[in-house]
């Protein structure tokens, strides 16, 4: 044996590039997805610290998407061009775009009375509804082992709303309402992306909202009252635009199926937030709810993984479709 397998063998890092980590997930893969749920994090405080001062969550969240849509256009140079951005289904944008739309506002309206740590409790639920929908609109079935960890992520969801015992809130409803949204806007995003362009798909999701909600404004704008609300208004697009952008930096780089235990972080950022914006931290229901859904949703990423794993492993399909149903 040589030096340097010697070496190998006793001091694995030495062999792996200096950008990966011991998985070999590239570093700057992981802090691009860190950085975009920081972003995500300072958008739903500035959300909540708007709608706190009266500002309207339809008004903030069509200025969230204002914002979105000239940073599209500035920064992907839409002028060089157009046929990038023109739409294969025009209904199925507009209808992909009004689901991510109410998840926002459905999101800031639930802000108005839940922490920060709330919403984001039940919006993690999300990647397991979507796993579920998945099977009767995609053909993407799950099997038990993922099914069993659904529920647990259901429950975790009833631990934090405690409906029956006098906790569940209009607030509580909201989030629920946002996070069905999300998963529809999800869904339609993984049918439409295989006909849609990507660059249509990121500016009609800003462009729909912006246009078919402008005649509503005049009758439930309820503007800021000084510059420093109207800096925070305009930093939720910046953030929101950013952060997706991070995100896609981040799938460039790595695996969906690699970065997904990340986006879990965010449930530390929101506690800090909502402790030393708000001074609100979360009470024992809401962590244990909380960390239900967390080990649910990280279950099911590892199962996922296993049976890509195993997919690429069988040898023909009726052994693929054994693979999918464990």
């Amino acid at each position: 044996m040589d030096e340097k397998a010697a070496i190998g063998m006793k001091w694995p890092a030495l062999n792996k590039p200096l950008n990966t980590t011991e998985t070999g997930i590239p570093r700057t893969a992981i802090l691009y997805m860190i950085g975009a749920f920081i972003l995500f994090t300072f958008l739903d405080t500035g959300a909540k610290y708007l709608v706190l001062a009266g500002v309207s969550p339809l008004f903030a969240a069509w200025m969230r998407f204002l914002t979105h849509v000239v940073l599209v256009l500035v920064l992907l140079r839409v002028w060089h061009d157009i046929g990038r951005f023109r739409a294969a289904s025009l209904p199925g944008q507009v209808l992909r775009s009004a689901m991510l739309f109410g998840s926002t506002i459905f999101n800031f309206m639930a802000l108005q009375t839940l922490q920060l740590a709330e919403t984001t409790s039940i919006f993690f639920f999300g990647p397991m509804v979507v796993t579920a929908l998945a099977g009767p609109l995609l053909g993407e079935w799950a099997g038990w082992r993922r099914w069993l960890a659904i529920l647990a992520g259901f429950f975790g969801v009833l631990v934090i709303t405690r409906p029956g015992v006098g906790t569940l809130a209009i607030g509580h409803v909201y989030a629920l309402c946002g996070m069905l949204s999300y998963c529809t806007y999800v869904i339609m995003t993984r049918r439409m992306s295989s006909s849609e362009t990507p660059e249509s798909m990121i500016l009609y999701s800003g462009l729909a909202p912006v246009v078919l909600l402008l005649p509503t404004l005049p009758f439930s704008v309820s503007l800021p009252q000084d510059a420093w609300h109207w800096a925070v208004l305009l930093s939720l697009g910046v953030f929101g635009a950013l952060g997706h952008w991070f995100l896609i930096k981040a799938y460039r780089l790595a695996t969906a199926s690699a970065l997904a235990p990340f986006p879990y972080l965010q449930m530390v950022w929101m506690v800090t937030a909502g402790w030393f914006v708000f001074g609100q931290f979360p009470d024992f229901w809401t962590l244990a709810g909380a960390a239900i859904i967390v080990a649910s949703g990280l279950y099911i990423v590892h199962r996922e993984h296993r049976l890509r794993l195993q997919n690429t492993a069988v040898p023909n399909a009726e052994d693929e479709e054994l693979a999918k149903k464990l």
